[in-house]
C-alpha cells in the first residue's frame, strides 16, 4: 500500500492542462487569520477614535464599520490581483478555485459568508475539524465555493539537469517517457545515490533484448539519454 508523503494534489483545468498545488495547513492559515485579526482590530480601533465625537451617529457608523471590516475585508482583497488578504499575503498563500483557475467572484463571495458556518459551534472549529480532516486542507466554505487557500509558487527555476555523457536513446520513446526521464535527471542530484538508482532500475525495460548487463548502473545511462533528448550531442 502506498502512501502519500506530501500535500501536493493535482487540478485539470478545463483545457486538460495539470497544475500541481500545494494546499496550506491548518498551522499557516491560522498565522495568516491571526494577523488579519489584528489588522482588523487595528482598523477597528482607528474608526472607533474617528467616530467618538458623533455621540449616538458615531455609535451607528462604529456598527457600520464593523460589519464592513468583518464581511467585507476579505473579500475585497481576495478579489483584487494578490487573491490574499494581507495575512494571507505575509504567509506566502493565496486562494484560488480547486480545478486551478483564478478565484472568481461568485468563489470568494460563497466561500467568505459560509464562515457563518465555519465558525460553529465555537471559534471556528468547523472548520478547523474540516481542515485537520482533509488532504486538501479545506474547510466548509472552500467546498461550497470550490476553493482552495494554497502557497503561491514563484516561477524560478527549480534546477538543473545532472551532469553526464549524453546517450542516445535505445529505442524510440513516447513523449511520456521522455518527459520522466528529463524529470528523473532534474531531480536526481536531490536524491540519494541508492535511492537514485532504486528508481532508475525500473527503467531496465526501456531496453531491448538482451538489455543491459546485470547490475549495470542505471542512474547514468538515463541521465545519458535525458542529456541526448535535450540536444546534447557532444
Amino acid at each position: 500500500m502506498s502512501l502519500a508523503i506530501d500535500t501536493i494534489v493535482t487540478a485539470e483545468t478545463p483545457e486538460g492542462i495539470s497544475i500541481s498545488i500545494r494546499p496550506a495547513g491548518f498551522a499557516v492559515r491560522a498565522c495568516a487569520f491571526l494577523i488579519d485579526v489584528l489588522i482588523r482590530i487595528a482598523i477597528l480601533f482607528a474608526c472607533a477614535s474617528l467616530f467618538s465625537a458623533g455621540r449616538q451617529v458615531g455609535i451607528g457608523l462604529l456598527l457600520i464599520s464593523g460589519f464592513v471590516i468583518n464581511w467585507l475585508y476579505p473579500v475585497l482583497f481576495e478579489l483584487s490581483a494578490a487573491a490574499a488578504t494581507p495575512g494571507k499575503r505575509a504567509m506566502g498563500l493565496y486562494v484560488l478555485m480547486a480545478n486551478g483557475l483564478p478565484l472568481t467572484p461568485a468563489g470568494c463571495l460563497i466561500r467568505n459568508l459560509l464562515r457563518a458556518v465555519d465558525m460553529l459551534p465555537l471559534l471556528y472549529a468547523s472548520a478547523i475539524v474540516c481542515i485537520l480532516l482533509r488532504r486538501d486542507s479545506r474547510r466548509l466554505g472552500d467546498l461550497a465555493a470550490g476553493t482552495v487557500v494554497a502557497y503561491r509558487h514563484e516561477l524560478e527555476r527549480a534546477g538543473r539537469l545532472a551532469d553526464g555523457v549524453p546517450l542516445p536513446p535505445p529505442m524510440a520513446l513516447t513523449m511520456r517517457q521522455q518527459l520522466a526521464l528529463t524529470a528523473f535527471a532534474w531531480r536526481v542530484e536531490r536524491l540519494t545515490p541508492a535511492r537514485a538508482e532504486e528508481i532508475a532500475s525500473h527503467a531496465a525495460a526501456l531496453w531491448p533484448a538482451p538489455g543491459p548487463p546485470a547490475g549495470a548502473p542505471m542512474t547514468g545511462r538515463l541521465i545519458g539519454i535525458a542529456r541526448w533528448l535535450h540536444g546534447d550531442r557532444r
